[in-house]
């Protein structure tokens, strides 16, 4: 694996920090924001000074039951060719669930989802995985991602489950330490016994990240400080194996480049020093200063031997593909929790979805704030909990601003006057009258009804 070195995650907000920042070996910037044929001018600048750009993806959902869309994967290779990258990333995730395959409606995240470990998820990403490298021009490597909720009837560790992914794909890893310490503040997990069970030498590279404590649980948010508890990890994992590459992700709530190149320092500082050690450097040790406890590099952990059996692709794409549209529906559309789930934790996660939405959806159509004003966070969260997103996150301000024009609001003749137009604008149709209102209601209530239906058949099976 070629050695990237240290680098940053490239966001349009600090293109130019990213730039001038010394000592920036690589960046990583996410797939879906740029276009293979018309890359940022920065990034171009970037590569031209011989800086690897690696396209990181957030949308394929490997860890759906259905197999990844061909055209997904045809645009992420586009853009692998286009950077010029080494490799590209994804994510063990889910984003989508429903469709034909549960006889379901078809449901977005808009976020990364768990994956239930167990030996049929396994199977279905496993599966998955090698649709993904025989349509990409350049080896991929899979992200570990941050959970908020756990699966009942797990059977498998995460170190178990990504060792055997690595065992039957050949699949790079890429670690996220931020991930591993949120799952043991969440999910009750060692980090160093997920790092004890990783083939190290399947590691692309490192990702770290800030977060903070809110409602009983950690977030994973990328818009805070690292803490020193994920450098923590970051040492364990370095004093086992030398990363290629270590990089920091920042997404949000942007610091001055100053606070950016600290960060940056304190990361290499901690490899550095973690790889210096003979020993290994204990998971829950302060990387930062003061004493460490220390102990000898343990054994890899293997996994589990699979429970013979005789295996039915098709039948356990169903059974993953029912498990996911039926969390997913409960976290989306307020349909029954299934059995098992920490009802409580689900509402966390539930509000920290809709909270993504809005903030996305901001993002790609920054004049709805501009025209809402303080209306726009209430008024979004309040059609996120009865409406779920189901085409993106464009679609999904266009639902939001019918949503809004359709029941008279906003209540300022001015405003409401803007967002027609806009609306208008990027629909391609006319504002809706009468006729386009009741239809709105009906539809609206047909997804309620065909999502209380789908929610009573689980109930009465089970």
């Amino acid at each position: 694996m070629k050695k990237l070195g240290v680098g940053i995650g490239w966001r349009p907000e600090i293109a130019e920090a990213v730039e001038a920042l010394a000592g920036v070996d690589w960046v990583e910037v996410v797939a879906e924001n740029i276009c293979a044929g018309h890359l940022p001018d920065s990034l171009v600048r970037l590569k031209g000074r011989g800086v690897t750009v690696v396209p990181h993806g957030v949308s394929l959902g490997l860890g759906g039951a259905d197999r990844p869309d061909a055209g997904r994967l045809d645009a992420l290779a586009r853009k692998a060719e286009a950077l010029g990258a080494p490799l590209v990333t994804e994510h063990i995730a889910f984003v989508r669930a429903g469709g034909p395959l549960t006889a379901t409606p078809l449901l977005e995240a808009g976020h990364l989802l768990p994956v239930p470990r167990t030996w049929d998820a396994l199977d279905v990403l496993c599966e998955n995985v090698r649709i993904a490298q025989d349509a990409l021009p350049v080896p991929l490597a899979l992200e570990n991602i941050a959970a908020l909720v756990a699966w009942p009837g797990e059977e498998l560790t995460e170190g178990q489950f990504l060792a055997e992914l690595v065992e039957r794909t050949g699949v790079r890893l890429l670690i996220d330490v931020a991930n591993l310490h949120t799952n043991h503040v969440n999910r009750g997990e060692d980090p160093a016994e997920a790092l004890s069970a990783l083939p190290v030498e399947s590691l692309a590279y490192v990702h770290v990240a800030g977060g903070l404590e809110r409602d009983g649980v950690w977030h994973d948010t990328h818009a805070h400080p690292v803490s020193p508890a994920v450098l923590d990890v970051l040492a364990d994992l370095s004093a086992r194996v030398a990363p290629p590459g270590v990089l920091l992700e920042r997404d949000d709530r942007f610091p001055a480049p100053e606070e950016l190149a600290a960060e940056l320092a304190a990361i290499r500082t901690t490899v550095e020093t973690a790889r210096s050690r003979p020993l290994l450097i204990g998971a829950g040790a302060r990387a930062s200063g003061g004493a460490m406890p220390v102990a000898p590099v343990p054994v890899r952990t293997p996994a589990p031997v699979p429970p013979p059996r005789t295996v039915d692709a098709a039948a356990a794409r169903q059974r993953v593909g029912l498990a996911e549209a039926a969390l997913l529906s409960a976290l989306v559309a307020g349909t029954p929790a299934p059995e098992g789930f920490d009802v409580k934790r689900l509402g966390v996660q539930s509000r920290a979805l809709a909270a993504k939405r809005a903030d996305v959806v901001a993002k790609v159509a920054p004049e709805l704030p501009e025209i809402l004003g303080a209306e726009y966070r209430p008024a979004f969260l309040a059609y996120a909990r009865k409406r779920s997103m189901t085409d993106g996150y464009r679609h999904d301000a266009l639902d939001f601003v019918e949503t809004l024009l359709v029941a008279g609001r906003p209540e300022d003749d001015a405003a409401r006057a803007r967002l027609t137009a806009w609306w208008r604008e990027r629909a391609g149709i006319r504002p809706p009258g009468p006729a386009a209102r009741l239809g709105h209601r009906i539809r609206t209530a047909l997804s309620k009804t065909a999502l209380g239906k789908t929610a009573l058949g689980r109930g009465e099976k089970e």
